[in-house]
């Protein structure tokens, strides 16, 4: 079924943080790319572990088993929304960047001088920092360059990877400008090369359905608190390659795949929410299976927040001295509804203070994403004015932030 603006009403009552007072003017929660939102539903599914199940995996007792059952079942729903055919290939830990350090350390055993690690100029920094100190076991990095326009050159990523290269890290969305990479494209260069690919979809998964068996990246990386669940990272391997890795980890710690890179106990309570967060995006979609009803969610709600930024994206495009930076929306038919912008004449950080004084909740600065920035030029000048459209977000709240922003606008005039 179509998502709208009135499924778009109807799902705000699930968030309990959209109905809290907030006075006058309410808040508008336009940074979901640095967090969602949680619905009730993930929240009583924590604390339903909590009540029900709270004991740790592999005891010869009840909670514990429940405990063993429940873990399983979330690693079988990352699976289906990730769209791969097994649950051994997913992976937990603190966060997205916690895991691709580790990562990075056991495949530094692998890397030898002159070896070649291929990096983006867009990437946020979670998918560079770590793959970068792999020069300090003599390996070359090269970058990717980002264009003016805010996407990556294609000449110079095919250019960049050769013979030599190892390991190619590219992120499928741009959380500061929206662009969404071809990753298919890297799939084939690496493979040709027989080179690794680690595709960073933090700022993806929340947006569109994923097909991991048809990607078939070797390495997939994600937080689900980027799409209403708790803060967890999820790392998805392809299938053997992790039993391959030398992770650091405890001699106790359980060797196989999935857990061979997980240290320590995990969350378990939110693991739950982890399995309620895709519950509840399935709940959107039609389907006999867990897995259609996710892509038919997430095909549709992608289309509800696309409209909303290209209805920013106009109302921005009337207001003199502002620029929006990336790829277009209205012309663009595969772009997160992420949409940053300046404003001449005013810093971004005093842009993202008023619009707060406003009840309009935006980011400002480079968002982990610096080196993008950084070659566009903004660094020196507060970085960059970020808006982030959600399933709950709505066209009333879109000409809200265009009202404001007219008025700091005008006012730098």
């Amino acid at each position: 079924m179509p998502f709208s603006h009135a499924e778009s009403r109807r799902a705000r009552q699930d968030f309990p943080a959209l109905s809290r007072p907030t006075g006058d003017p309410p808040l508008a929660y336009l940074d979901g790319p640095a967090g969602t939102q949680v619905p009730r539903s993930v929240l009583d599914a924590m604390n339903d572990y909590y009540e029900q199940a709270n004991a740790n995996t592999h005891g010869r007792f009840a909670t514990s088993r429940e405990s063993d059952r429940r873990m399983l079942e979330v690693r079988r729903k990352v699976a289906a929304f990730l769209g791969v055919d097994s649950w051994r290939r997913i992976s937990f830990g603190q966060n997205m960047t916690t895991l691709a350090y580790s990562l990075s350390r056991a495949l530094a055993r692998e890397i030898r001088p002159g070896d070649e690690v291929v990096i983006t100029q867009l990437d946020h920094e979670a998918n560079r920092g770590p793959w970068a100190a792999l020069g300090e076991r003599g390996a070359r990095i090269r970058e990717v360059a980002l264009t003016p326009e805010g996407v990556l050159d294609r000449d110079d990523l095919e250019a960049k990877i050769g013979a030599r290269t190892r390991l190619v890290a590219i992120g499928w969305a741009s959380n500061a400008l929206g662009t969404v990479n071809d990753v298919e494209h890297a799939r084939r260069l690496a493979s040709a090369v027989g080179a690794q690919l680690v595709v960073d979809a933090v700022h993806y998964a929340p947006h569109f359905p994923i097909d991991g068996e048809r990607l078939d990246a070797d390495f997939l990386l994600c937080s689900a608190y980027k799409f209403y669940g708790p803060h967890v990272g999820i790392l998805c391997a392809r299938d053997g390659l992790l039993d391959q890795l030398e992770p650091e980890r405890l001699s106790t710690q359980d060797q196989e795949a999935p857990y061979r890179i997980e240290t320590g106990t995990l969350n378990h309570a939110a693991l739950a929410g982890v399995g309620a967060a895709i519950d509840y995006l399935a709940s959107w979609g039609e389907g006999d299976d867990l897995r259609s009803r996710s892509v038919d969610a997430m095909s549709s709600i992608a289309q509800w927040e696309h409209s909303l930024a290209r209805r920013y994206e106009a109302g921005l495009r009337e207001l003199p001295g502002v620029r929006i930076w990336g790829p277009p929306v209205a012309r663009t038919e595969r772009r997160a509804p992420t949409v940053s912008i300046t404003v001449e004449g005013v810093d971004s950080g005093d842009v993202a203070e008023r619009l707060g004084e406003s009840g309009l909740q935006v980011w400002d600065g480079h968002f982990y994403a610096a080196r993008a920035v950084e070659v566009l030029g903004l660094a020196d000048r507060g970085g960059l004015v970020r808006t982030g459209f959600s399933l709950y977000n709505d066209p009333d709240e879109v000409d809200r932030l265009v009202a404001a922003l007219r008025e700091i606008a005008a006012s730098a005039r």
